[in-house]
């Protein structure tokens, strides 16, 4: 009788045990779905909010932002101080790092009258010539095994020869690997150039994620980046709309929809607060 009682006891355990983790796996699985569709919506949001869903919200009750007093929406600033010099260029602002040899971030704005010209790349990878203290030499990326990933595209600057030529400055310039630079980093660019065309201008602030330690390449030691952000405001719909993405510096190529994410999630690794100058409301 006492050898019965005792199996019970142990098929009783062992029930409520495989209970508790059916329970764990449940909230498991509830909470990776919420972020799957959060995403998802991020990604709609996307694709409508910055491409037209402005044509959805006409109304009586449309309210329209007044930004005549609002300047350099493409400047963020950090929540707490950070070493950097502020260099104002002819298409484009750059915070560089002179610890990192590279940007900490660069903002500008793209109208669509700045998505079309005929001045073609230079291919010239020079030092920032407005840059003091140590600088990023075209050398350091020879065999590095990363291209010299641009922040601001040369395709958004074909609207000014000098605007080109600045692009092509290494202070606007990141390691990154290939696949990176060459297919997702590239189709944002493509994209964001249309989302410029169908809302009239959108402010695009982007950069590279550094760690304290991390590897660095050539003779001027140049910090290899875990990642990139990019942030896309268009400020000209009802209300505006923005939206983040995340990628990180690595052979791997998915779709924008797993890079997409809010702003505020940006805002958190980077310690950046992007599009201040706008009211919270």
């Amino acid at each position: 009788m006492c050898a019965k009682k005792k199996t019970r006891r142990r098929k009783y355990r062992k029930k409520n045990n495989h209970s508790g983790f059916n329970h764990k796996f449940t909230r498991g699985t509830v909470v990776i779905l919420l972020l799957i569709i959060a995403v998802s919506f991020a990604f709609i949001y996307l694709e409508e909010g910055l491409h037209g869903i402005r044509n959805k919200r006409e109304g009586n009750n449309r309210v329209k932002l007044d930004l005549t007093n609002v300047t350099d929406l493409h400047i963020p600033r950090y929540r707490t101080p950070r070493g950097e010099q502020i260099i104002k260029h002819t298409g484009f602002t750059v915070s560089y790092s002179e610890k990192h040899r590279q940007p900490n971030w660069v903002g500008y704005e793209l109208t669509v009258d700045k998505t079309r010209g005929e001045h073609e790349r230079t291919n010239r990878f020079i030092c920032d010539p407005h840059v003091t203290g140590a600088s990023a030499h075209t050398s350091d990326y020879s065999k590095s095994g990363f291209d010299r990933g641009h922040m601001v595209p040369a395709a958004d600057m074909k609207w000014h020869k000098q605007a080109m030529e600045e692009s092509f400055y290494l202070s606007n310039i990141c390691p990154q690997h290939p696949d990176l630079n060459q297919q997702s980093w590239k189709v944002l660019e493509d994209r964001a150039r249309g989302w410029a065309i169908s809302d009239s201008a959108i402010v695009i602030v982007c950069g590279p994620i550094i760690r304290d330690r991390c590897r660095k390449i050539g003779n001027n030691k140049v910090s290899i980046p875990d990642g990139f952000f990019k942030v896309i405001l268009s400020p000209h719909v009802s209300p505006p709309q923005a939206i983040g993405f995340l990628f990180k510096n690595k052979k791997y190529v998915g779709s924008l929809r797993e890079y997409a994410v809010p702003v505020d999630s940006v805002e958190v690794i980077t310690g950046l607060d992007f599009f201040h100058q706008l009211p919270d409301s």
